[in-house]
Formats: structure tokens, C-alpha cells, sequence
């Protein structure tokens, strides 16, 4: 098997796979939990929570693409490598700020203004964003230098995307078991509606995450070796690049593939817009469901409060069975294809709960069914975006970037305005509660699914590729030959 084609050993794809399990965890706490925490927990008023959420998804939308820039030039920390110096600081970032968030502002009480809670917790939000920003651009950004095989950068991402899974399946795993220990130990029981006697749920909750986060990212470091040369990917060995570089002539052979790209000339390419509208709506999709299901839940189904766990847990059990089916149904059928499947499945689950008002255990199947059809529409999206930067890692991190600028740029827009339109703003909730989450899990699934399918036609029609211009657009960086 050739060098740009073979995969990389099972124990490195694991232990790439594993460099993202900090933040999946992080990430599953501020989605399924903030709002919940911060108005139910917290008793903070709706547009309060929604402007925490919102703060948060700016500086995380700023700092995607200025990071994923930082990185494509800085050549990182001496001989460690520049995506994995950026993944550290990121790291750093998140364990030095995320368990601020799920607790208590410190010397607060119940007569400390709402607004002094705010300004207190948004220094710790920005940070926590801006490590999770850098974690997230400099761990996809390695794919691409990783393999450039296609359908082992499908088989790379759904490694990445397992570990999301199992990561959210430890959290409500977690949370499920805290919330029976903290029932056991005196506190409501499990058919009460959350309230300040479980902050310890939560904050416990936050130091576990960090704790089990922090030894992912240790096997992340020690066992992902990232290779010092630019362009092209796949998997090589040291010993056989210094044997290549022994033999190369010393006038460059022409190259096969489109010149390199700086990070502005990508603005200019058809297909980034594409896929970053795609990108965008696979997001919508993924997060608002995670965000507002909590909510739908207890206000409109009237469950018990242990159900933000577990109907959670059962999302992620479908997704997880069912990323391993990934590979080989995009390679039967192509990537295309596998993501409209995943967008029936989404639409099925809108359309039950639109025609289901009072789906009482029947909530478990159409968990299964978000669950599934989230997690094929992510890995094929991610994949998606691997395929447009192709050999073009000199300026991976950037399009990352920008990818990840538009998906938090319109979560934290599109929370605001439901919050906004929230029908009350108190810790307890009227009765338009009930009708108000029901039509926002239909919207923000089926909804924005429409969105994703126009997304998807388009590229079906107008394919990914980089189109040239007569005169080549060449990196800045790019060496020349003397």
C-alpha cells in the first residue's frame, strides 16, 4: 500500500481519537446543561442564561478562526509541533476555567444582584471557549496531515466521533448516577423539578468531567506524533522521509495537485461556502437539539428531572452504534447519499414530535432516532470539510476555523432569539412553557434539516473542488527553489 493511501496503526488512530475527549465532555455539559443550570439551578432569568450562552459562543466564534490562523503559521513550541503546542493551550485553558461555569459565583448569595452573577462568570466563559477553540482547530486540523486517503479520513473522523459519543455517554451516565446519590443523601427526589439544592450535582458533575478529561488528553500527547512537513498527509515514518529526502532531486517535480493556498484565497472558492453552510446546519441541528432537549423534557413531556440523563444517554448509545456503520455505508453508497439518510432521520424524529404531544416512553425511540441521524450527519459533514482542504493543510487550520466560526456564530444567535421569545422569566414555568418547547425541538431539528437538505443539493450539483484561476494562487509561505 502506498504512502498516500495506507491508514494510520489502530493504537495511534485511538490515541488521536482520544485528543478530543476533554472538550466532547466539556461540550456536553455547556449544550445539555447551561440553561438548565443557570435558570433552573441558578434562577437566573431566561435572557440572562441566553446571554452567558451567547458570550460564549462569540468568543468561541472568534477565536475558531484567528486560532485556526495563528496555527497555520506558528511553527509551535521547538520540536513538539504547531498543532499540538495549540492543542495544549488549549487543554491548559479548559481545565483552568470550566469548573468556574457549573458552581456557585463565589462570595454570592440569594441577595447578589443577577447582573454581579453575570459579569462574574464571563471572564470564565471566555476562556473556557477560547481553549476549547484551540483544542478543537488544532485536533481537526491534524486529520488532514494525518492520511489523505478519503475514506480513511472517514474512518479517522468516526474514530473522533466515537469518543464524542462515548464522552456523552459518560457525562449522563455520570450525571444519572449523581443525581440518585444526591436523591439517597437527603436531597429532592428524583420526581422533583430542579432547583438550588442540586448545584452539587453539577458541580461534582464539572470535576469529574475535567478529572477524566484531563488523563485523555495525557495518552493524546504521548501517543499522536505529528509530522513536521507541510502539505500533502498520510502516515509516514521518520526513518522513511529521511531516506525520501536523501534521494529528492534538487529541482522540485511538478505538482499534481492545486497550488497552495493562502488562508484569503479560500474566500474566493464556491466550495467553501457550501460546505460551511452544510457544516453549519449539520451544527444547528446537533447542538440546538442537545440544548433545548433538557427543557422539552421536563416542561413540555413533564418527566422526572433523572430523564435529562438518560434520554440523553440514549442519543448518544445510537449515535455511537451507529458511527461504526459510517465507513462502510459512505463507501457503498458515497457521502452524499449517507448524509441525506441521516436527514431522514432527523425529519422522522420532527415529525413524531410534532404529531406526538404526550409520547410519555415513546420518547426513548425517538431519542434513538436524533441520536442516530445527528451522528451521521456530523462525521459525513466533518468529512466533508477534510475533502475540501485535500492537500491543502498548510491553511487546514484556517478553514477549520472559519467552519467553526459560522456553526457558533449562528448557535449563540439562534439561542438568543428563543430565549427572547421566551412566554415567562421565572425559575418556574407556565403552562405556554408546554407548547413553547415543543415547537422549538420541531424547528430546530426539521426545521434547519430543510436548510442542510438545500445545502446538500447544492454540492450534489456544483461538486467540492478548488477551482483554479489561470495565474496560481501560491502561499506566501510556500519556499522557492534558488
Amino acid at each position: 500500500m502506498s504512502d498516500t493511501t495506507r491508514t494510520l496503526p489502530a493504537l495511534r488512530r485511538l490515541s488521536y481519537a482520544v485528543g478530543h475527549f476533554l472538550n466532547d465532555l466539556c461540550a456536553s455539559m455547556w449544550f445539555t446543561y447551561l440553561l438548565v443550570f443557570y435558570h433552573s439551578v441558578l434562577g437566573f432569568q431566561n435572557s440572562y442564561a441566553g446571554v452567558l450562552l451567547l458570550i460564549g459562543q462569540i468568543a468561541d466564534a472568534i477565536s475558531t478562526p484567528l486560532v485556526g490562523y495563528e496555527s497555520d503559521r506558528t511553527p509551535g513550541c521547538g520540536n513538539y509541533g504547531k498543532r499540538k503546542t495549540w492543542h495544549l493551550v488549549g487543554t491548559l485553558s479548559v481545565m483552568l476555567s470550566f469548573a468556574f461555569i457549573f458552581n456557585q459565583c463565589l462570595g454570592c448569595d440569594s441577595f447578589t444582584p443577577q447582573w454581579v452573577s453575570l459579569i462574574y462568570f464571563v471572564p470564565f466563559i471566555i476562556v473556557f471557549q477560547f481553549g476549547w477553540a484551540a483544542t478543537q482547530i488544532s485536533h481537526l486540523s491534524l486529520i488532514p496531515e494525518l492520511v489523505t486517503c478519503e475514506h480513511a479520513k472517514v474512518e479517522l473522523t468516526a474514530y473522533r466521533y466515537s469518543f464524542t459519543v462515548i464522552a456523552n455517554i459518560t457525562v449522563y451516565a455520570v450525571a444519572f448516577l449523581l443525581f440518585h446519590v444526591h436523591a439517597g443523601e437527603g436531597g429532592d427526589p428524583l420526581g422533583e423539578a430542579l432547583g438550588p439544592e442540586d448545584m452539587p450535582v453539577f458541580r461534582n458533575l464539572a470535576l469529574i468531567v475535567l478529572g477524566i478529561g484531563a488523563f485523555f488528553s495525557l495518552l493524546f500527547h504521548l501517543g499522536t506524533t505529528e509530522r513536521k512537513a507541510e502539505g500533502g498527509g498520510g502516515d509516514r515514518d521518520e526513518e522513511e522521509e529521511d531516506e525520501r529526502g536523501e534521494r529528492r532531486p534538487l529541482l522540485p517535480r511538478p505538482k499534481p495537485t492545486s497550488p497552495l493556498l493562502q488562508w484569503k484565497c479560500w474566500l474566493r472558492q464556491p466550495s467553501f461556502y457550501q460546505v460551511a453552510l452544510l457544516y453549519m446546519s449539520t451544527r444547528l441541528i446537533v447542538n440546538l437539539s442537545q440544548t433545548y432537549i433538557s427543557m422539552y423534557l421536563i416542561n413540555t413531556l413533564g418527566l422526572p428531572k433523572n430523564y435529562i440523563a438518560t434520554i440523553p444517554l440514549v442519543m448518544y448509545l445510537s449515535g455511537f452504534i451507529s458511527s461504526f456503520i459510517m465507513k462502510p455505508v459512505s463507501k457503498l453508497i458515497g457521502k452524499c447519499l449517507t448524509y441525506f439518510v441521516g436527514l431522514l432521520l432527523i425529519l422522522a424524529f420532527s415529525s413524531w414530535v410534532l404529531l406526538d404531544t404526550s409520547m410519555g416512553q415513546q420518547v426513548y425511540g425517538a431519542a434513538m432516532l436524533l441520536g442516530a441521524g445527528s451522528a451521521t450527519l456530523l462525521v459525513i459533514s466533518l468529512s466533508m470539510t477534510a475533502d475540501l482542504i485535500a492537500d491543502q493543510t498548510q491553511s487546514g487550520a484556517f478553514v477549520y476555523g472559519a467552519m467553526s466560526f459560522t456553526d457558533k456564530f449562528a448557535n449563540g444567535a439562534a439561542v438568543m432569539v428563543i430565549q427572547s421569545l421566551h412566554p415567562c422569566h421565572t425559575r418556574n414555568c407556565c403552562p405556554a412553557c408546554v407548547w413553547f418547547y415543543h415547537y422549538i425541538m420541531v424547528i430546530v431539528t426539521g426545521g434547519v434539516a430543510i436548510i442542510a437538505a438545500l445545502a446538500l443539493c447544492s454540492i450534489l450539483i456544483w461538486p467540492i473542488k478548488i477551482r483554479t484561476r489561470a495565474t496560481p494562487i501560491i502561499s506566501e509561505d510556500e519556499p522557492t527553489v534558488n
